[in-house]
């Protein structure tokens, strides 16, 4: 009766909640995850002592506000772009490392680590989004699009999460490690050739449209499935 009480005490309420929580399944299938893993296992045993999970999840924060900072100042200093790559590098390193340290050094905190974790992201993701929509190489509305998109998928990862015990890193094979090395290949490329299809079109523009229509497909997909399979599990009658 205590979960339906309206003034329940937090205390009261807390061990039976840790109790309770039980650990998803991650589920990561994307097409580095095996070296990453491997890569990441590696970098964690030879960590100093001293570096926590937590200055590296503070890291990787600081590391996508700092990426969405150097794509608004590409608008006056193309080689800004470079140096978004570098904040890209560091940001995987801070949001990769930090949950693997933590368990090669079993002192994991699920709950907390979840929740502390994927609320960055989502701030991370607007500084993000934002700096492309200041930056003159992507229209203002795909960045809008893709971070909606973002958001959208985050939010049906988290729903799948609760209610399936499943937590998917990644889909079709793409994670957020590709999605970055995609991102600074992009760099790259926008500092060869700013425009494509005879120069009506930004590159950013193009490859935004593509990232956004497989976002919107994706979500349709895994919600249509993920609906089916609970129906299934949970049939009346």
């Amino acid at each position: 009766m205590a979960d339906f009480a309206e003034q329940a005490d937090p205390k009261t309420l807390a061990e039976p909640h840790r109790a309770g929580f039980r650990q998803a399944t991650r589920v990561h299938g994307s097409f580095l995850a095996a070296a990453e893993k491997r890569a990441l296992v590696w970098i964690a045993e030879r960590m100093p002592a001293w570096v926590k999970s937590d200055h590296l999840t503070i890291l990787g924060f600081a590391a996508q506000i700092a990426t969405g900072v150097c794509y608004a100042l590409a608008a006056v200093d193309q080689r800004m772009l470079l140096a978004a790559i570098v904040c890209l590098a560091v940001n995987w390193l801070g949001d990769s490392l930090d949950g693997t340290l933590a368990r090669v050094r079993q002192q994991q905190r699920p709950r907390y680590g979840f929740y502390v974790d994927h609320m960055i992201d989502s701030i991370g993701a607007v500084a993000m989004m934002g700096g492309l929509a200041l930056s003159g190489y992507m229209h203002p509305v795909i960045a809008i699009g893709l971070l909606i998109g973002f958001l959208l998928l985050s939010i049906q990862a988290y729903l799948a999460t609760y209610t399936m015990g499943e937590f998917h890193l990644s889909f079709w094979r793409f994670g957020p490690t590709e999605l970055r090395i995609l991102l600074a290949i992009g760099n790259l490329a926008v500092l060869r050739w700013a425009r494509v299809f005879h120069g009506h079109y930004q590159l950013f523009d193009v490859g935004g449209a593509i990232a956004l229509a497989c976002m919107v497909a994706t979500l349709i997909v895994i919600t249509v499935k993920n609906t089916a399979r609970l129906y299934r599990e949970e049939r009346l009658g």
